[in-house]
């Protein structure tokens, strides 16, 4: 029974590495759930999960799912503490946490780029899950830890990338790097890196500055002090005038 459990996990992530660009180590996102049934369980998911996907795991959670075991007490303190050991993987609810489940739903949007797991018990979850192409489901039933099979929506997309009506999100990585390698669209690192060019002066600046023509008309001022010499000369020579008539 075991062999026949990894044999059908090994198929799945196959289709999933090669349609969608899964590769190693296979970041695996917990629920409070997934961590309440396997602690029920006995299951040593550390120990067990790299056994069963035959390959290297990281063991993830988000904070919201921290903040949900906090709030929901005593009843949940064991999966607080598996959850607690994870890595914690930033989301984008850092003012104002979210329910576990949205946050993980969040977490593989856009075509789940990060490559996540979602490991969870919840049903409504999974089936959102499901809805979204290129995203590995993994459960627990009967003690035992399950990679889901590809979904319809999943295989759906396959199908429709394999006869050109899309491009998937892994083509399309691989497409831009091809691209960067070749020199054909420019890295954004090697932009920032890229220096300003060293530009010569202004030709503007470096004309002479023009002299400011003086202004050849007399002033006002300088036509009243004119004014007074002539009228000095003018009545110092009728006072010798009237000394030489005397004389």
């Amino acid at each position: 029974m075991k062999i026949t459990r990894q044999k059908h996990a090994k198929k799945h992530l196959g289709f999933f590495r090669n349609n969608f660009g899964v590769r190693e180590p296979y970041q695996i996102l917990l629920d409070g759930t997934f961590c309440q049934a396997a602690l029920r369980g006995r299951i040593q998911l550390r120990e067990q999960l790299p056994r069963y996907l035959m390959a290297e795991t990281q063991l993830c959670t988000t904070r919201c799912v921290l903040k949900e075991l906090e709030t929901l007490g005593k009843d949940l303190y064991g999966a607080k503490l598996i959850a607690q050991k994870c890595q914690v993987r930033n989301c984008s609810h850092f003012k104002n946490a979210v329910n576990g489940s949205d946050c993980l739903l969040s977490m593989v949007e856009d075509g789940n780029p990060h490559h996540y797991f979602v490991a969870s018990q919840d049903q409504n979850l999974s089936m959102k899950v499901k809805k979204k192409p290129g995203v590995p489901l993994m459960f627990i039933i009967q003690n035992t830890i399950v990679l889901d099979k590809p979904s319809p929506k999943t295989v759906a997309f396959v199908k429709a990338v394999e006869s050109g009506q899309l491009v998937s999100v892994h083509e399309k990585q691989s497409i831009k790097q091809l691209k960067e390698e070749q020199g054909l669209v420019k890295n954004p690192e090697q932009r920032r890196k890229k220096r300003k060019k060293v530009s010569g002066p202004n030709p503007l600046s470096c004309l002479k500055k023009k002299k400011k023509t003086q202004d050849t008309k007399p002033s006002a001022s300088e036509k009243k002090r004119k004014r007074k010499r002539i009228r000095n000369r003018s009545t110092s020579k009728v006072i010798s005038e009237k000394q030489n008539t005397e004389g």
